[in-house]
């Protein structure tokens, strides 16, 4: 499965791959070792890392290849980061949404690898269009999956209980502690999913319009209906025409909010808001935090007032 459709270059990965002799070397002597009481995990973007350390607790480490603020599809290891792969006792992924990382793991730790995507089917892509009731429109090229999961806290909670299975198989004496947090976060995502369901249940619109479609699952679960201005990939540039349908549609939905991403140029929400008189908000798809801190949690409870502001929730 290959989510991105426009292929990816991965020179970096294959020159970071080349340097590992020398990384290698470094590891021999503890220097790139990890704390020898503790489960060396690497989580390949924020929501797997929020999973590993909640779950993990204080008996694993968990490195994040994204640093905050940078948009984790873009994602090329360095070769200091192919090292972490390489001594990592779990590598943390969805296969398909950072290709180099897909490759250093088939090269280095193919034995060692936790795919999310492999606990729950993932649902097709929308392209840039509608998508409701489970029919989409505009669909991607070559039968794309979304990889957006993580944006339905309770699929997320499935995620998390597998991950403790996963955790407790690489580290027995820990096992219960593993499964036990597994489940205390459990109970908070469920409770996260009741403020939504609730939060969300009498609005005067259901219809959010995108800057690209990540909001799947977040649209499926709720009975909402995502317009994307682009499809999957958040760099795609969208066609005048493109533009002309989208700002047609939130004309029709009488749309009074263009909702744009964190880590993305807003440009493209500014125009079409600007040409419909609606405003610009930032509806956050986790893919990677902002520099302004919080946690899963804290940014889809803001997601939340935000969209019960957008839609005349009450």
């Amino acid at each position: 499965m290959n989510i991105r459709s426009a292929p990816r270059t991965l020179a970096a990965a294959t020159a970071a791959l080349l340097a590992l002799s020398g990384v290698a070397a470094c590891a021999d002597d503890g220097a790139a070792g990890g704390d020898p009481q503790r489960v060396d995990v690497v989580a390949a973007f924020y929501p797997l890392q929020f999973l590993a350390e909640r779950i993990g607790g204080d008996a694993v480490k968990v490195t994040n290849l994204v640093k905050p603020g940078a948009e984790p599809h873009d994602l090329e290891l360095n070769p200091r980061q192919v090292g972490q792969v390489v001594e990592a006792e779990l590598v943390v992924l969805l296969k398909g949404f950072q290709p180099a990382l897909d490759e250093a793991v088939e090269q280095n730790a193919r034995d060692r690898v936790f795919d999310v995507s492999t606990v729950q089917p993932l649902m097709d892509a929308a392209g840039g269009g509608h998508d409701h009731e489970g029919e989409e429109h505009g669909h991607e090229k070559g039968g794309a999956k979304d990889p957006h999961l993580w944006l339905d806290p309770t699929r997320l909670a499935t995620v998390g209980d597998k991950l403790a299975e996963r955790l407790g198989q690489a580290d027995p004496d820990h096992a219960a502690d593993y499964t036990a947090r597994a489940g205390a976060l459990r109970g908070e995502l469920e409770k996260l999913d009741a403020e939504f369901t609730a939060g969300l249940k009498t609005c005067q619109r259901r219809e959010i319009v995108v800057s690209h479609t990540a909001f799947g699952y977040l649209t499926e679960r709720y009975q909402l209906e995502q317009i994307g201005i682009t499809g999957l990939s958040p760099e795609d540039e969208p066609a005048p025409q493109r533009l002309a349908e989208v700002a047609q549609e939130a004309r029709e939905h009488k749309a009074t909010t263009i909702f744009f991403e964190t880590l993305v140029s807003p440009k493209v929400a500014e125009t079409i808001a600007a040409e419909v008189g609606a405003k610009t908000a930032v509806l956050d798809p986790l893919e990677g935090l902002s520099t302004d801190g919080g946690d899963y949690l804290s940014v889809m409870r803001t997601n939340l007032q935000t969209l019960r502001t957008a839609l005349s929730c009450s």
